[in-house]
């Protein structure tokens, strides 16, 4: 989920969500958003499916108040030791921190950029056969990239070549059904890194997308949020989606060691065809 001006656009009149709805709609953010499953996708069709009411991209964003606490928990040791060593007195490590910070902003900067300039894409996009056709597509690149790529590299500084091809590569996770850890952890397999240092960085780099994300959802949005659900309701939400999100952080790391991305493109093709079977079956009720 990138940052963008869509996050605008005022939530649709609604029944609020209940906690438990909040606290279910958080576990899926937690898992989808760090597993390359698409978050976007799921946080739309999950209460479509159950009859839920859709409470919009703003709280979708809200939620990722919930990533972003997991993610600086996973990788609090290696945003410390980068930062330690970015000034510390150790030449060859001050150049590898330096190198790691440069790549993870220069990365940043064309998402950013993309979610600025098409405001309202994710908004106008948001259907089914779209969402599905994503899933599928890239569910079998992801697939391709994996099987056909060698072991890679483990490096903990990508390159230059690696970290641009990611970052422009997370634009696309403005589309749903795309997943942005998906696109770039694919990226990162497609340009030579290993399963677990394309994972590594898509994780890092995930940090400060995601944290534009909340600060731009909460400083311009939030009286809308708060006017639609309670605090306690959010809360919940993030609450959940910190939690799910750590575990599925861990999951992967740890998955990626053993075995590589084949199971998540095959649920990305299994759900991509069992929604259009759902999608046919409603335009032909």
């Amino acid at each position: 989920m990138l940052a963008s001006r869509a996050m605008l656009v005022p939530l649709a009149t609604e029944p609020a969500l209940g906690p438990l709805q909040a606290f279910v709609l958080g576990a899926v953010q937690g898992l989808t958003e760090l597993l390359p499953v698409s978050s976007s996708a799921h946080l739309y069709l999950v209460p479509t499916l159950l009859g839920w009411p859709y409470a919009g991209i703003a709280f979708d964003v809200a939620m990722h108040a919930g990533t972003l606490l997991a993610l600086f928990v996973a990788f609090f040791d290696d945003w410390r030791r980068m930062l330690v060593d970015a000034i510390g007195s150790d030449a060859a490590r001050r150049r590898e921190a330096l190198a790691l910070l440069g790549m993870l902003v220069v990365a940043t900067i064309p998402a950013l950029a993309a979610g600025w300039l098409m405001e309202d894409l994710e908004d106008r996009l948001r259907s089914v056969p779209l969402q599905a056709s994503m899933l599928l597509v890239f569910g079998v690149l992801m697939w391709v990239a994996d099987r056909f790529t060698k072991p890679g590299r483990d490096d903990r500084v990508p390159g230059w070549g690696s970290a641009l091809a990611v970052g422009f590569a997370q634009c696309l996770a403005l589309v749903p059904g795309v997943s942005r850890s998906g696109i770039t952890m694919t990226a990162g397999r497609a340009t030579g890194l290993s399963r677990v240092s394309a994972a590594r960085f898509s994780f890092l780099l995930s940090t400060p997308i995601t944290l534009a994300a909340v600060l731009y959802t909460g400083v311009l949005k939030s009286r809308h949020l708060l006017a639609e659900l309670p605090a306690s309701t959010i809360l919940i939400g993030v609450a959940s989606s910190a939690l799910f999100g750590f575990l599925a952080i861990r999951f992967m790391l740890n998955l990626l060691r053993r075995t590589g991305f084949g199971g998540f493109a095959a649920y990305r093709v299994i759900l991509a065809l069992g929604l259009f079977a759902w999608w046919a079956a409603r335009r032909g009720a």
